[in-house]
């Protein structure tokens, strides 16, 4: 049951009432304050002040002030005038269950109310926020054309002026090919004139040698002729020969021997390989070369990925079983997977092949003692 606090304490003037609330022992600042025109309550565990105004009050102007286990009020009144006294009287309970109702109800618009406000506040505020970032793209939109047209008329300008540059180019060209002509041509006609010259000054005495005289005039006329207009070219093929090479590499830089014995172990690694294995008939001709199979387990055993090695390893073996590293690496891949026994087989098995003589060691000597041979 909740303690109603008497001890209250009011002044007023003509405009505003001014209530003290004294709560003394509690916390003041967890106190829970309801106002509206017409009823004033103050909540704070386990006191309880409620007051039925007299007169209506402007309850979004008025205030409230808490501190030192007290809260003050000022609350300003609708209507200028003096109150008799700050609650109604001759209330009863049903009156006073109606008035709390109709306080809680118009609390409940004035909220809605607010919040109604605030939210087309907020909208109207969004809508002006929208209209500024559209203008805004808009804006840089505009900008954006503006320079893609600029950029486009320069480069309009700067191609009319090539054209311009490449068309007087062509023009002088022209007219410089045209003067050479002119000048062959006058040329010419000044020889012609030169020998026509000389054939009329000859002797004109000897008939036959004014005779021969025009002859060869005409003669070096038909030569001179010929020597101005060159005649075309005849078609014909040219065959040349290369000398065949395997490798890509000119001769001086190559090494004959080497690449004759590389050829001969190719050939006879090819010769010895088996091609009936059903696992060939999806691989490329680059897939099944024991080589390549081999780098390919050496790529898988950097990696740590020792079982694929071990995968790459046994195809190349059963493509060519002559080649020792084939053996010594998938002795390498059991031994990091400490398979000894099947270490020990593929390390004996490489001596074999190598034809050196096998004595009785531990396979991670053995193996390290291949390593030193091979120059791994």
């Amino acid at each position: 049951m909740p303690l109603q606090v008497s001890d209250y304490s009011w002044q007023q003037t003509r405009t505003a009432v001014f209530i003290s609330v004294p709560l003394r022992g509690v916390s003041v600042r967890d106190a829970d304050v309801f106002c509206t025109e017409n009823y004033l309550k103050v909540n704070c565990p386990p006191f309880l002040f409620e007051v039925f105004l007299y007169a209506p009050i402007d309850d979004e102007s008025s205030k409230a002030k808490i501190g030192n286990d007290t809260i003050v009020f000022t609350l300003h009144k609708k209507e200028a005038a003096m109150w008799e006294t700050l609650s109604l009287s001759g209330v009863d309970k049903e009156m006073m269950q109606r008035i709390r109702e109709k306080s809680i109800l118009q609390a409940q618009e004035s909220a809605k109310e607010a919040m109604e406000a605030k939210a087309g506040a907020r909208r109207e505020d969004q809508k002006y926020t929208l209209n500024v970032m559209m203008k805004i793209e808009e804006e840089e939109r505009k900008r954006i054309e503006d320079m893609k047209e600029n950029e486009r008329i320069k480069a309009t300008k700067e191609l009319e002026a090539w054209k311009e540059r490449q068309r007087k180019t062509e023009e002088h060209k022209i007219i410089q090919r045209e003067e050479k002509l002119y000048q062959q041509e006058k040329q010419i006609e000044e020889e012609r004139k030169k020998l026509k010259h000389k054939g009329l000054t000859r002797n004109s005495v000897s008939r036959n040698l004014v005779t021969k005289g025009r002859n060869s005039e005409n003669i070096f006329f038909e030569k001179l002729k010929e020597d101005s207009i060159p005649a075309p070219r005849s078609v014909g093929n040219i065959k040349i020969n290369f000398t065949p090479r395997v490798f890509p590499t000119a001769l001086r830089e190559s090494q004959v021997a080497e690449e004759e014995e590389w050829l001969h172990k190719q050939a006879e690694a090819r010769r010895a390989m088996n091609t009936d294995i059903p696992e060939l008939c999806d691989l490329t001709e680059e897939e099944k070369n024991p080589e390549w199979l081999k780098d390919k387990g050496n790529k898988l055993f950097a990696t740590e990925n020792y079982l694929a090695a071990i995968n790459a390893y046994n195809l190349a073996i059963r493509l060519n079983n002559k080649i020792p590293l084939l053996y010594l690496n998938r002795a390498a891949c059991h031994l990091k997977l400490k398979n000894l026994h099947k270490a020990i087989e593929d390390s004996s098995k490489a001596y074999r092949i190598m034809k050196l003589p096998l004595r009785l060691i531990h396979p991670t000597k053995l193996y390290k003692m291949m390593l030193r041979r091979f120059g791994i």
